[in-house]
């Protein structure tokens, strides 16, 4: 089983070399000092427990915005309160490697229709990423979004993607029969969402998608279409992934009295 695991990691690896190398961005020689820019920014989602070993097991990932406190991720990344014990906390990870500085984070609003939350966190603020205007973005044009995927096992070491909108398409993904429906299908309001051909992994959950040519985060890493089984999402990537627009991202710090103008906080 270890041995499995083992293969599925270096093929992850590999994978990740080369789907990163090659792209429309080979063009744009100022993309490497974008992403040193934008990496900083780039936080693990984690449950902590001061009795578990380890005692941080990350969740996905996050970015942080407005003044430094706050850092936005899928609400799907945060822990069920309910499966959660007393000593059980959140928390956001910076850095890079295993030893990472850990801050405590609260949860300030979620928004489960559009699988985004808002956290606060404690400590000197962390380098803001600066939001796009919230106006979508037209298929062809060039993203990357950098996260830690599997980074439970290989640690804070962030991976960048890079590809295309492929896509706008509805947040629903067509079933192919009618058994495949479920009342939570069926029910949920449709909005819009980026179709990528850049593929994700487990782990980039709450990712920032950002504009290749000016750094501007226009959108949120949600989910991967899998090939069978949610196993399949290590060994058998279908290429497809899919982001939550900017729009929303605005939407949740409204929300929380926190407004924005130009992608910077107004206070």
């Amino acid at each position: 089983m270890k041995s499995k695991f083992r293969s599925i990691i270096v093929f992850l690896v590999v994978t990740v070399f080369f789907t990163a190398g090659g792209s429309a961005h080979d063009n744009n020689r100022d993309f490497p000092k974008l992403v040193k820019k934008m990496t900083p920014s780039v936080v693990g989602i984690a449950a902590h427990n001061p009795l578990g070993a380890p005692q941080n097991v990350l969740r996905g990932t996050g970015f942080v915005v407005y003044d430094g406190n706050y850092v936005i991720t899928n609400a799907h990344v945060l822990p069920n309160p309910a499966h959660m014990t007393d000593k059980e906390t959140i928390v956001v990870l910076s850095g890079i490697g295993r030893l990472p500085d850990v801050r405590q984070a609260q949860v300030v609003k979620t928004n489960e229709q559009h699988d985004l939350a808002l956290l606060k966190i404690e400590g000197e603020p962390l380098p803001a990423v600066k939001l796009g205007n919230g106006a979508m973005l037209d298929p062809g044009t060039s993203i990357a979004f950098t996260g830690y995927p599997i980074g439970a096992v290989l640690g804070l070491y962030p991976v960048t993607h890079q590809g295309i909108v492929s896509a706008i398409t509805p947040n629903v993904i067509p079933q192919p029969s009618a058994r495949y429906l479920d009342i939570k299908i069926i029910t949920q309001s449709r909005f819009e969402v980026y179709q990528l051909d850049a593929t994700a992994y487990p782990g980039n959950s709450g990712s920032p998608l950002y504009d290749a040519i000016t750094g501007r985060v226009e959108g949120v890493i949600n989910s991967v279409k899998v090939k069978g089984t949610k196993e399949n999402a290590l060994k058998s990537p279908s290429g497809i992934t899919f982001a939550i627009p900017a729009v929303y991202i605005h939407e949740i710090l409204n929300e929380a009295g926190l407004k924005t103008a130009g992608g910077r906080p107004v206070k």
